[in-house]
C-alpha cells in the first residue's frame, strides 16, 4: 500500500465509530451498582436533580429511609382535607355564614355607631315607651295565633292587655296590663308559632341580610304576620309613609336595647355557629311551652315570657342582668341583623 492510501487508512479509522462494550462505559462520576439495588436514572442536563429525588435503595436501613423521606418530599406534597358537611339543619351553611359575615361588617360599620348614640342620646324611659309602643302594635296578631291554638283564655288575656295598654297605658307607651292588679304579662306569638305548635317542623336555617336568622316555618309564619298586622291594626299603620319611618325607629330601637348581647355574640370562637344555636334552641323552647313542656338551660336572649327549668315565673319578671336597656314586652330583633322586614312593629319573638 503506498504512504497515501496509508494515510487516508489511519485518517478514517481515527473518526469512525468504535463499538461499545456495555461494560466499560459507565461514568467514572457514578459509582458502579451493586447487586439488589435501584438502577439510576440519568438526568438531562437542563433537569434540576433536586426536583427529581431518587428512589430510596430496597435494601436501605430504616433510619437512613426515615432521614432521607422529609429532604426527598419537602414541599412536593399537597395533602387536600375534605370540607365538613353542614349539620342537617342548616344545609346552606357556606351561604349562610358569608351572608352573617356580611351582615356583621354593615352593623359594626353603620348600625352599631347609630345604635350607641341612640342610647345615649335618649333616656331610657322613652326608649323603653317607645318599645312598649311597637310591642303593642302587635298584640292583635298574638291575639289571633292564640285563637288558632285552641287557647281561648291567653287569646282573651291579649285582647284585654291591648285595650288596657291603648286607653291607660298612653297609646302602649306604658305597659299598664302587666302591673296590679290587672297583671297581664307579655306573651309573644305568631303563626310561625302556630305553625310548630301543630308539629310542621321548622326546615331549613337561613341567615337572611335583611331578615336575620329564621327557618323556612319561621319566615313564611313571619310573613303572613306581617301582611295581618296593617290590616288588623288599621289606619294610619297601613300606609307606607307611616309604615317605613315607624318600622326604621322600631329596629333601631331593637338593635339598641340588644347591642351588649350583639358584642358578646360576635366574642365567640365561631359567631355564626354560637348564634345559629341560640336561635334554633330559643325556638324549639317557645314551641315547647306551647305545650307546656320546659326546656331545661333555654337561652333567653330572645325576649321574654318563657319559662325555664327552676324558674317557674316568666322571663319579663326575672329578666338577665346581661341586657340593661331590655324591656319586659317587646320582642327582640336578630342579632347583628341590620333591619327586619318592613313592618309596623315586631309581630312574633324570635
Amino acid at each position: 500500500m503506498s504512504l497515501t492510501a496509508t494515510a487516508v487508512a489511519v485518517m478514517i479509522s481515527s473518526v469512525a465509530p468504535q463499538a461499545v462494550d456495555p461494560a466499560t462505559t459507565a461514568p467514572t462520576s457514578q459509582p458502579a451498582t451493586e447487586a439488589g439495588a435501584a438502577p439510576q436514572i440519568p438526568v438531562s442536563p437542563d433537569v434540576a436533580t433536586s426536583e427529581v429525588p431518587a428512589a430510596p435503595a430496597a435494601d436501605a436501613p430504616a433510619a437512613g429511609a426515615q432521614d432521607a423521606a422529609p429532604a426527598a418530599g419537602a414541599g412536593s406534597e399537597i395533602v387536600v382535607m375534605p370540607r365538613k358537611a353542614p349539620p342537617p339543619e342548616d344545609p346552606l351553611e357556606r351561604i349562610n355564614e358569608q351572608s352573617f359575615k356580611t351582615v356583621q361588617a354593615v352593623d359594626k360599620a353603620v348600625l352599631e355607631p347609630v345604635a350607641k348614640v341612640y342610647n345615649k342620646g335618649l333616656p331610657k324611659p322613652v326608649r323603653q315607651g317607645l318599645r312598649n309602643f311597637f310591642s303593642n302594635l302587635g298584640e292583635p296578631v298574638v291575639f289571633v295565633a292564640y285563637l288558632l291554638e285552641l287557647k281561648p283564655g291567653k287569646a282573651f288575656e291579649t285582647a284585654g292587655r291591648f285595650a288596657i295598654n291603648t286607653t291607660i297605658g298612653a297609646a302602649g307607651f306604658v305597659d299598664m296590663a302587666k302591673r296590679k292588679p290587672f297583671n297581664l304579662p307579655y306573651r309573644p306569638n305568631g303563626l310561625a308559632n302556630v305553625l310548630g305548635y301543630y308539629g310542621v317542623k321548622p326546615g331549613p336555617y337561613f341567615y337572611l341580610p335583611i331578615v336575620g336568622p329564621t327557618t323556612l316555618r319561621d319566615i313564611i309564619g313571619d310573613s303572613v304576620d306581617r301582611l295581618l298586622l296593617p290590616a288588623a291594626v288599621g289606619s294610619p299603620f297601613n300606609k307606607p309613609e307611616v309604615v317605613i319611618p315607624s318600622t326604621i325607629l322600631s329596629q333601631l330601637g331593637e338593635r339598641a336595647a340588644f347591642d351588649e348581647q350583639i358584642r358578646d355574640i360576635r366574642q365567640q370562637d365561631n359567631p355564626y355557629a354560637y348564634y345559629r344555636e341560640l336561635y334554633l334552641k330559643q325556638r324549639e323552647a317557645e314551641i315547647e311551652a306551647l305545650h307546656g313542656r320546659i326546656v331545661p338551660d333555654a337561652p333567653a336572649v330572645y325576649g321574654p315570657g318563657m319559662k325555664t327549668a327552676g324558674k317557674p315565673k316568666p322571663a319579663e319578671e326575672a329578666a338577665p342582668a346581661t341586657a340593661p336597656d331590655t324591656p319586659t314586652d317587646a320582642t327582640p330583633p336578630p342579632a347583628e341583623a341590620p333591619a327586619t322586614a318592613p313592618e309596623p312593629a315586631p309581630a312574633t319573638m324570635h
